[in-house]
């Protein structure tokens, strides 16, 4: 096996690219079981048909447990946007389709979306009082089964020379309120993206699912708790804010 090219770096894990395939090597901070669950998400999200990369094998190359799938040549939707900002509210339109697409779908085997929220509202450092208000607002949420990608971003979207699009990192799969999803894509672009881009993106999530704006910010509190987890410099403050606003 040939990884000498990096095609991109995460916090903990490299991707490279061996001809065909795409290496995903992790290092020691994943246990087995972080690893076999990842491919087991992504194995029975091929089920349902969606334009996703196909598992090849799970080994471990140099005591580092690995990911092999298909490699999907194309650039990102986020490389996109950047390249093309005349043509961002078009990128955004098909976004949106992907993940309403994405939603279209259940994979009745995947984690509970209110189940895995709760469990990671209890890992997290708010107090009993907050964390209790936490879980009263998953239970109170309607309860769905629709398939959710977790981390839907443009960075995780490949467009195809002929055009055809595949959604890669299944790893935070789950199925529930798809509501819930945009949410949790709302927040990476309030995060990460230019001033403006989170709002627009929602004006269009929600016209396009005839739903008001408050369906989606009604998680917010929810997500931005979970994302707390992550202890990422400079983002506590504004999480705690998110936290403990009044979006119901």
């Amino acid at each position: 096996m040939d990884l000498r090219e990096v095609i991109a770096e995460r916090a903990h894990k490299k991707i490279y690219r061996d001809g065909d395939a795409c290496v995903k090597v992790f290092d020691e901070t994943f246990s087995k079981s972080d690893i076999l669950n990842e491919a087991l998400n992504q194995a029975r999200v091929e089920e349902t048909g969606l334009l996703i990369p196909h598992i090849r094998a799970v080994t471990v190359i140099d005591g580092c447990w690995a990911i092999i799938s298909d490699y999907i040549e194309g650039p990102t939707l986020q490389q996109l946007m950047d390249e093309n900002p005349d043509k961002l509210e078009e990128y955004l339109e098909l976004f949106v389709d992907i993940q309403n697409e994405i939603c279209s779908h259940t994979s009745p085997l995947l984690t509970q979306h209110k189940s895995k929220m709760n469990r990671k509202i209890d890992l997290t450092d708010f107090d009993a009082v907050t964390r209790y208000d936490l879980h009263r607002r998953v239970e109170g949420m309607p309860r769905h089964s629709k398939l959710l990608h977790g981390d839907f971003n443009p960075s995780n979207v490949i467009i195809t020379k002929d055009g055809r699009h595949y959604v890669l990192d299944w790893s935070h799969a789950t199925q529930g309120n798809c509501e819930a999803d945009a949410a949790r894509t709302y927040l990476i672009f309030t995060l990460n993206g230019p001033e403006g881009l989170a709002d627009r993106y929602l004006d269009i999530f929600t016209a396009k699912n005839g739903i008001t704006r408050q369906d989606v910010t009604a998680w917010l509190p929810i997500v931005a708790s979970t994302q707390s987890l992550k202890a990422i410099p400079g983002e506590r403050d504004f999480l705690v804010d998110l936290v403990k606003a009044d979006y119901l």
